[in-house]
């Protein structure tokens, strides 16, 4: 064998093998909890499943005790997760975890590139290495604790909005995201005012399409779900719970009459999603998608009702906007300090502090870290045209009939 395609696959080989040995702690502690503890949320994918399958009620379905979590997606999600209902739990357990780690290095490779392709044919150690780490953020880390889909969602808007928007396929990969889980339907209004139009009808039309097959296998299930059970959010639990970093998240622990919590969460969420999609709108126009996906990500879980801890898995792509091709130290001493931030249990440290007695506001404050931390990316991530995966030929951005800007995009040479 030649010595490149040597140094190559031993590149794979030590990767692999470093981000393993980095996430085993992770495995060991959340594959190895109580029944009762272990991958709630897969649980409840699996049983949906498994409801569909048995043509049970998906949306009186619960988990195990003692979560006794709904089912909460729409039903085209359902229909996706059959396979997991054909599975022992354990089964189950080991093939998403492994996905979810498989999932990061694929979002690390993509997002990262501009850094990674200075390793030359050792970039696959670099990627092993730095997946490893960035798995240690607490978002991620509670992905593999819950068994959640997030990252998988993450790296679906990415993959389109980056390679294939201009693309015949442009738009499906969005589409079926929002059709999964319907917070990443903010990327087809992305598409939209980006200029790519076709993406964004491509988009729409993947998603309800694929609603409309739902309908079609799963009548019923379908009609409760618009109907009723979308338009409940307590059935995600407690809204005003820690773990909600949302603007409504936020807003509900600090406001507790709830109409005049309601009205500062729709106005608080106008500006937002005005500021958020007008720099995202910027980042494209000045050639760098990356920092637009990742400002869109960040609208994602700023805007829903309900964002828990593990939504923010579009760190992974603010930080590849902030590290852009790692020349400057500034930058990545900033990234440095993200990653640090949501390393650390914050919010959950706050809610303690506030529970123990301690100041209310700086406690409050440290409560909202997460979502009051997505905020001032959202406010500060600034466009870098050397985050682009590739040199393309540009091509026009359409924002109004009297500007035009070019985004630039596509795959790792």
């Amino acid at each position: 064998m030649p010595r490149s395609r040597l140094e190559y696959a031993a590149a794979f080989a030590f990767g692999a093998a470093v981000c393993a040995a980095a996430v085993t702690w992770l495995f060991v502690v959340h594959l190895g909890a109580t029944p009762s503890q272990r991958l709630v949320d897969l649980d409840v994918y699996r049983g949906a499943g498994r409801a569909v399958l048995h043509g049970h009620d998906l949306y009186s379905f619960v988990g195990h005790a003692p979560q006794r979590l709904p089912f909460t997606y729409p039903p085209f999600a359902a229909l996706l997760a059959t396979p997991l209902g054909a599975l022992s739990f354990a089964a189950a357990g080991w093939v998403w975890s492994v996905g979810e780690v498989l999932t990061t290095v694929a979002i690390t490779a993509v997002a990262f590139w501009p850094v990674l392709r200075r390793f030359g044919r050792w970039w696959p150690l670099a990627a092993g290495v730095l997946a490893g780490a960035l798995q240690q953020m607490l978002p991620l880390r509670d992905e593999i604790k819950f068994g959640q889909v997030d990252e998988l969602l993450v790296l679906m808007c990415a993959v389109d909005c980056l390679f294939l928007s201009r693309r015949r396929a442009g738009g499906v990969l969005v589409g079926l995201a929002t059709a999964v889980k319907l917070t990443p339907g903010v990327f087809i209004v992305y598409l939209f005012v980006t200029g790519r139009r076709r993406a964004a009808a491509t988009a729409t039309a993947t998603f309800v399409g694929a609603s409309l097959l739902a309908a079609g296998v799963l009548p019923g299930d379908s009609k409760t779900f618009w109907t009723d059970a979308l338009w409940h959010s307590e059935r995600l639990r407690a809204n005003d719970g820690t773990s909600n970093q949302s603007l409504r998240g936020m807003w509900l622990r600090a406001v507790h009459d709830g109409r005049i919590s309601a009205a500062l969460w729709i106005v608080s969420a106008v500006v937002v999603a005005v500021l958020g999609f007008r720099r995202a709108v910027s980042a494209a126009r000045a050639g760098d998608e990356l920092t637009g996906v990742a400002l869109t990500g960040l609208l994602a879980v700023l805007l829903s009702p309900v964002s828990w801890i593990h939504h923010l898995c579009w760190l992974l792509l603010v930080l590849a906007a902030i590290v852009g091709d790692g020349r400057d130290r500034r930058r990545l001493l900033a990234a440095a300090a993200v990653f640090a931030f949501y390393v650390v249990k914050l919010p959950w440290i706050g809610a303690h502090w506030a529970h123990h007695g301690g100041p209310a506001l700086p406690a409050r404050v440290v409560e909202d870290a997460y979502g009051l931390g997505a905020l001032v990316l959202l406010v500060t991530l600034r466009a870098h045209p050397v985050t682009q995966l590739r040199r393309v030929v540009a091509r026009p951005v359409t924002v109004s009939h009297n500007e035009t800007s070019t985004v630039q995009g596509g795959p790792p040479p």
